[in-house]
């Protein structure tokens, strides 16, 4: 199960990149392979950066388990990394999860709760600054556009979630399933 945690001002291509890559995964492997869902803090409407009205599938009372959660970046994550029911969703999620990624200025979030302390991270180009602020002791690597640290994974600005979900997709299933993926989408792999 892959949870995608959205929210007002959710940047759009953070969450409908990593969507995108996992359901097609699934789905040219008879929908055997992952159950991809959004979640939000309630269920109702919400909209992205620029304007987009999304509708999430669950909310936090909810939603089902979650193996690998997802959060999205976007200018919404200001707000997020003040929002103790938020923070704190997050951290019982992360408590049992797989793996725990962040896509852009998802980073804020993981920064926020201690999570990149000591640790190697990537985010938006723009953002490594106000990351660095909320936490410190993490370990900027600029030159990247994904990395895993762990069970926490990183990526930077936008479409390099697309990469880093390719990247989880072949660490779970296989080169060959991100290569026929990718194929299906007509996208170019890009790895480090």
């Amino acid at each position: 199960n892959i949870g995608i945690f959205i929210f007002d001002n959710v940047e759009v291509l953070d969450f409908c990149g990593p969507f995108e890559v996992f359901s097609v995964a699934s789905e040219i492997n008879n929908f055997e392979l992952f159950e991809i869902f959004t979640v939000a803090k309630t269920s109702d409407p919400l909209f992205a950066v620029n304007g987009l009205s999304v509708n999430p599938k669950y909310n936090f009372a909810d939603a089902p388990h979650i193996d690998i959660l997802i959060i999205s970046g976007g200018a919404g994550t200001r707000q997020l990394i003040n929002d103790g029911e938020v923070l704190s969703w997050i951290e019982k999620i992360h408590s049992i999860s797989e793996y725990t990624a962040s896509i852009c200025t998802g980073a804020r979030v993981l920064a926020k709760l201690g999570y990149l302390n000591n640790i190697p991270f990537v985010t938006h180009h723009l953002a490594y600054e106000n990351v660095m602020e909320i936490a410190p002791l993490a370990i900027p690597v600029k030159e990247q556009r994904y990395l895993q640290a762990g069970k926490i994974f990183t990526s930077g600005g936008i479409s390099a979630g697309i990469d880093l979900s390719f990247h989880i997709v072949e660490l779970l299933k296989g080169r060959e399933v991100a290569e026929q993926t990718a194929a299906y989408m007509e996208y170019n792999l890009v790895r480090f």
